[in-house]
């Protein structure tokens, strides 16, 4: 009897050993299982949607698009603001050039008098009196006009800087012109150089305005929907009129 129990038991261990083991494998399995699941899962919940996506993409391409569109609407005006100021500086160059082209051929005019003998008339206070005063009146008048500065003016009233009233009036309005002359030719010579910078202002401003109006096309460009898949070989999209007028380069008047 002892033997049987003792038989039975030898031979039930190896089987139960065996069991055992076999659970045990098949616990760590499931715990292994249950342990990287929750991974998967955070890495499945994690992958965005595509649709998301594509949805926060065109909304940032809408965004851009309207601020490039606002910048360049601004840019636009801009443009329109600097042309309008160079036709303005360029209407006073032709003003001063022509101011001064009068002025050169008067000079021009007197100074083929030059070569005359000075009228003779007699030299008697009154005879200087008479010079003084047509001086001062030729001087006023033409400070008043715009053709002499104050300081000028001052020079010729005191009779410095070349003036001298006892000069004969042919001989004082040569003097004369030829100040006025060299003055106007001055103003001419600020005024074009008024319009050079206003012209370059303008150009660059042009230019700005260009770039962004194909820039804010083109953001509006790629929001459009992808156009059907046609056999028909594609046509060449016209650019609109803002776009091609964006930058333009002002014709100079002559």
């Amino acid at each position: 009897m002892s033997q049987t129990v003792l038989l039975n038991f030898l031979t039930a261990v190896p089987e139960a050993a065996a069991i055992w083991s076999a659970l045990t494998v098949l616990a760590l399995v499931l715990l292994t299982v249950l342990v990287a699941r929750p991974e998967r899962d955070a890495v499945t919940e994690a992958e965005p949607d595509p649709a998301d996506v594509e949805a926060l993409h065109r909304a940032d391409l809408t965004r851009y698009a309207d601020e490039v569109a606002v910048a360049a609407a601004g840019a636009a005006q801009t443009a329109r603001r600097r042309r309008e100021r160079w036709l303005a500086a360029q209407d006073e160059a032709e003003r001063a050039w022509a101011a001064y082209d009068e002025a050169d051929s008067a000079a021009r005019r007197l100074a083929g008098t030059a070569a005359l003998p000075e009228p003779h008339t007699p030299r008697t206070p009154s005879e200087y009196a008479a010079r003084e005063r047509w001086l001062r009146h030729a001087a006023m008048a033409a400070h008043w006009r715009g053709d002499l500065t104050a300081r000028q003016l001052a020079d010729v009233l005191a009779g410095r800087n070349g003036w001298d009233p006892c000069h004969h009036p042919a001989t004082q309005e040569i003097v004369l012109a030829r100040t006025v002359r060299d003055g106007r030719r001055a103003a001419w010579e600020t005024a074009a150089e008024r319009e050079r910078l206003a012209w370059r202002d303008t150009e660059l401003a042009a230019e700005s305005a260009r770039t962004l109006a194909a820039e804010a096309y083109a953001a509006a460009t790629a929001l459009r929907p992808a156009p059907a898949f046609r056999a028909a070989p594609a046509t060449r999209v016209p650019v609109p009129a803002p776009v091609r007028s964006a930058r333009w380069r002002p014709a100079r008047v002559g």
